[in-house]
This record gives structure tokens, C-alpha cells and sequence, in this order.
């Protein structure tokens, strides 16, 4: 019979099995407090979400209906994703094809899918004086660039990108200035929510599933920079849970959703997810930022490269969400539900995925850096 370390040992390919079924058991059965199955909520509330089937949406959704909330969503109709049959549907585009939206009324909306200031624009407008509160979920990007360190959400971020080549810059000045719209079309009706690097079950993105996979191999593993890099990190579900909470206890403002509750370096997140996932990795940390920029890594989410314009990338304050009520699940549940939802992407997307990292890299960076340590 197949044993659990056993299985960790095999390729990405083969991922599934006696793994994925056991940690699919244990993501039904988390006791963590923002893990838990959602309560009711005290008052059933009418909500909109704009969007719904990417990354955060099917989490939103099924987190506000098991709250009791009566949930509508407006997508352009081109995905599918497993939400309740309860959840009303609605048809339109952002860019100018709201009329679905006209004549309703909701408690609050979320806005989920714009990084188009201009479509938030026509959004808010809109339902400025037919829903309760709009929340726009934007970014810790708009702090970009991070030059310093302990930034919250008193400081002033850039609405003039001032490299328009910088994709880093002109995606955070996007998202700023979306949040101005919101701010100044609902006022003290306004929330703001910037999370950090989302990741759990359901990802749309392969940056954080590269590390449980690379984890489930197991073997001699290239760390990427120093053990004590900071890295922030919020689950989905977390996230999620913690937008539903703000429009029901009538929150405004903006709220940094940066995670865990109280720092992590990148040497113990590689510590507790091997553990998590009983993991035969053995690492060669790889410390030399200019010989990793060499071999082409300069980053491995949630492990970035702190320096220049990400100095101070993952070492944004969290203290006011927390305060608001954002928790946070362990990070080996994380790991574990990650690496159990893996198997069920698309055999395509599994085969050639977009890691930060490839096996054929890896093997030469860690050849080249051993050839150096013995000069």
C-alpha cells in the first residue's frame, strides 16, 4: 500500500490519491477560528458582488451565503464556478454594460474585478444611491515603491506612476486610484481592503502552488534568499471572510489584509510547511541576491527579493485589520488544502505550469552554486 511519505516522493504529475483525499478531510474538518464553518450572521443582508468566479469570488460567495446573506453577482457570464444554486446571476460588462444593475437596490456591494479605474468609475456612480456600502478589494501594491518598512494605511500612495514601463507602478497606481473613486463616491460608505499575496485553494496564479508541489518532491531543495526574509501571505478564505465581516458590522475605511497575525520569515515558512506536509526536501539556501539575479530567480511567492524598489515589500502593518477582525488559519493548513486542490487544475495547466522556479533551474543554480563554494 502506498504510504503518505510515499507518496510525497513522487512527481508533480502524479500528484493525487491517498494525500489529496487526506488533506481534503482535513480542510473539512479545520478547527481554527477562520477556518471554521461560517455562523449565521445576526442580520441576513442583500449583497453584490461584482464578479464572483475568479480567485477570491467563489470563496466570497460561498462564505456570504453560509453567513445567511442573500447574494447576487455580476460577471460577464464566460466562467463557471461550483457557487450555491441560491446565488442570483447577473449578466453585463464592466466597460459600459451595466444595465443589469439599474433599478436594484443591495445592502452592500463588493467590488471584486477592477483594476480599471475608469470601470469603477461607472460602478460607483451607479450605485452610489442604491446600495449600502461599496467595498473595492485593491492591494498592498498601491505602497509600491516599497521603500520603507512598517507602512499602514496613513500613508500617502502614489497616484502618478512615475515609470509607466514599471508594471509594479502603473498596477498600483491603478488600484489607488480606484480606491480614490470609491473613497470620494461613497464617502464614509467606502471600504478599502488591500490584500497581500492571496493564496490557498483555487488560485488562478502558480506562484504560491509552486512550493507545496516542489515540497510534495521532496529531495534536495534550492531556498531561495536569506532565512530571515520577511514574507507575508493571507489565505483566500481568510480574506474572504474578513469582507463579508466588514459590510456587516458597517466598517469603512481602508484595511491592510496582510498576513500572518505576527510576522514570518521565509525560513520558517519552508520549516512549517515541510512539516506540514511531512516533506523529504532538503534545503541549500542560496543567500547571494546578485548570483540568484544571475540564474534568473528573483523571486519564489511568498519569498521576494527585498531590496530597491521591494525593500519593504512584505513588511506591511496589519494591526488595523486585525482590530476589524481579520484571522488567520495555520499555514500548514494552507499548504496542505493547496496541495490537495492541486491535482483537481487542468491536466494542461499541471503539465507546463508558470512556476517561479523550474526543476532544469534549479539543478543548474544549485550545480553553480556548489562549483562556487568549492573555488
Amino acid at each position: 500500500m502506498t504510504t503518505r511519505r510515499d507518496f510525497l516522493r513522487v512527481t508533480t504529475g502524479a500528484l493525487g490519491g491517498a494525500l489529496v483525499a487526506g488533506c481534503a478531510r482535513a480542510a473539512g474538518t479545520a478547527a481554527s477560528p477562520a477556518a471554521s464553518a461560517a455562523t449565521r450572521a445576526g442580520r441576513p443582508m442583500d449583497l453584490l458582488i461584482l464578479g464572483g468566479t475568479g480567485f477570491i469570488g467563489p470563496h466570497l460567495v460561498r462564505h456570504a451565503v453560509a453567513r445567511g446573506h442573500r447574494v447576487t453577482i455580476f460577471t460577464r457570464g464566460r466562467r463557471t464556478a461550483d457557487l450555491p444554486a441560491s446565488v442570483e446571476r447577473l449578466v453585463g460588462d464592466r466597460n459600459g454594460q451595466l444595465d443589469a444593475l439599474r433599478g436594484r437596490k443591495w445592502d452592500a456591494v463588493i467590488d471584486d474585478s477592477a483594476t480599471n479605474p475608469d470601470y469603477v468609475r461607472q460602478s460607483t456612480a451607479l450605485l452610489k444611491d442604491s446600495v449600502g456600502r461599496y467595498l473595492f478589494t485593491s492591494s498592498t501594491g498601491v505602497y509600491y515603491p516599497y521603500l520603507a518598512r512598517g507602512v499602514d494605511e496613513s500613508v500617502p500612495v502614489r497616484t502618478e506612476a512615475e515609470d509607466p514601463k514599471d508594471g509594479s507602478a502603473t498596477f498600483g497606481v491603478a488600484k489607488a486610484r480606484c480606491e480614490r473613486i470609491t473613497l470620494d463616491a461613497f464617502g464614509d460608505r467606502g471600504v478599502v481592503v488591500r490584500p497581500t499575496y492571496i493564496v490557498g485553494p483555487g488560485d488562478t496564479t502558480d506562484r504560491f502552488p509552486y512550493w507545496p508541489v516542489r515540497l510534495a518532491r521532496g529531495g534536495e531543495t534550492l531556498a531561495p534568499g536569506r532565512r530571515d526574509d520577511a514574507v507575508q501571505i493571507v489565505d483566500v478564505r481568510d480574506l474572504a471572510a474578513f469582507m463579508v465581516r466588514l459590510v456587516e458590522d458597517g466598517r469603512s475605511g481602508i484595511y491592510n489584509a496582510a498576513g500572518p497575525a505576527n510576522g514570518l520569515t521565509f525560513g520558517d515558512f519552508l520549516t512549517q510547511a515541510a512539516a506540514a506536509l511531512d516533506s523529504t526536501s532538503r534545503f541549500v539556501w542560496v543567500d547571494d541576491y546578485a548570483f540568484l539575479e544571475q540564474q534568473g530567480i528573483t523571486e519564489a511567492i511568498p519569498w521576494v527579493m527585498l531590496k530597491g524598489n521591494d525593500y519593504g515589500h512584505t513588511h506591511v502593518r496589519n494591526d488595523r485589520a486585525k482590530a476589524a477582525g481579520l484571522a488567520f488559519r495555520p499555514l500548514a493548513e494552507t499548504v496542505r488544502d493547496t496541495l490537495a486542490w492541486w491535482p483537481t487544475v487542468p491536466e494542461a495547466r499541471r503539465a507546463s505550469p508558470r512556476f517561479a522556479i523550474k526543476p532544469e533551474q534549479e539543478v543548474a543554480a544549485l550545480a553553480a552554486w556548489k562549483a562556487r563554494g568549492a573555488r
